[in-house]
């Protein structure tokens, strides 16, 4: 694994670092957009003498921290593939470029050192799950990767209220960022009651220190939801993702197919709105992770 310099540097001084997804480059965004939106995420942190490490695999190489010429090259290589955890050894291998997922990223993360992961919104159970036992990796993952990651919730796509469930049972910490609300990623509630909300940033960190003490190394989930005034109008969302499912049963899109579609079937049906809030979502997300890395590095001290 390839740390960056600048990355290495402020781990070993316990400076603040907050590590970045690069699907959301890679497959998340429309060319050329996703760079200049990958360069103004690393932006917002530096601004904030915040350290980003924006994590990804480049001809086989696990990579935390990119340059510019790295992060050019996630965005616009049609050849960068997506690469979660179980694909990690694989892509090693075959000497493969690829973008991490939320699970692949928390990974790396926390195997460099990094303690604050800031993302868009994070894997879930997937409707229907029942029956096909659909569900992100990223639960799995961070039940056993010792890593802050600061979410707007999970995307309303998948299934919540199971989501939830499934982080309880996996023992990850759901705390409700301001609130005991917990967010649906476009929308600011999903009409689930959090058991733990933290006010501050400082909150947070003290929740890291406890969790620390005990030996645990499972994740610390903390649900950042947009403010009202910046979430999708709920009336587009929900007929948007009312047509969205059912133009996917119809077309019988199943497994690994159905999020991305249905996430590219609603910004077609908002007129391109939904995508809009994705990227204040991240950029949301990224301060927020900035000053929860900062009040880490401050009790670290």
């Amino acid at each position: 694994m390839r740390i960056h310099p600048e990355v290495a540097a402020a781990c070993e001084a316990g400076r603040p670092v907050v590590a970045l997804e690069s699907t959301i480059i890679s497959h998340g965004l429309p060319r050329p957009r996703n760079l200049q939106a990958a360069r103004d995420f690393e932006e917002i942190l530096r601004k904030r003498d915040v350290v980003p490490a924006t994590i990804a695999l480049l001809d086989g190489e696990p990579h935390v921290g990119l340059d510019d010429a790295a992060l050019e090259r996630i965005a616009l290589d049609d050849s960068v593939v997506k690469v979660s955890v179980r694909d990690l050894p694989v892509a090693m291998a075959t000497g493969a470029s690829g973008a991490t997922t939320v699970a692949a990223t928390a990974f790396l993360a926390a195997r460099a050192g990094i303690r604050v992961f800031s993302t868009g919104g994070l894997g879930g159970v997937h409707r229907g799950a029942s029956a096909t036992f659909d569900e992100s990796a990223d639960l799995t993952t961070l039940a056993g990767t010792r890593i802050t990651v600061v979410s707007a919730g999970v995307k309303s796509i998948l299934d919540i209220p199971a989501t939830l469930e499934r982080l309880e049972t996996l023992s990850v910490t759901v705390l409700g960022y301001g609130t005991d609300q917990f967010p649906s990623f476009w929308l600011t509630e999903s009409g689930e009651t959090l058991d733990w909300a933290v006010p501050d940033a400082a909150a947070v960190a003290a929740v890291m220190a406890s969790n620390d003490a005990l030996g645990r190394e499972s994740a610390l989930l903390v649900a950042n939801p947009l403010p009202s005034d910046k979430q999708l109008d709920p009336r587009v969302h929900d007929e948007a993702l009312r047509q969205a499912l059912a133009e996917a049963e119809r077309d019988a899109i199943t497994g690994k197919d159905v999020s991305p579609y249905l996430l590219a079937r609603i910004v077609e049906l908002t007129h391109g709105s939904s995508l809009e809030v994705n990227l204040d979502i991240a950029a949301n997300n990224i301060t927020v992770g900035a000053e929860i890395a900062t009040a880490w590095s401050a009790r670290d001290r």
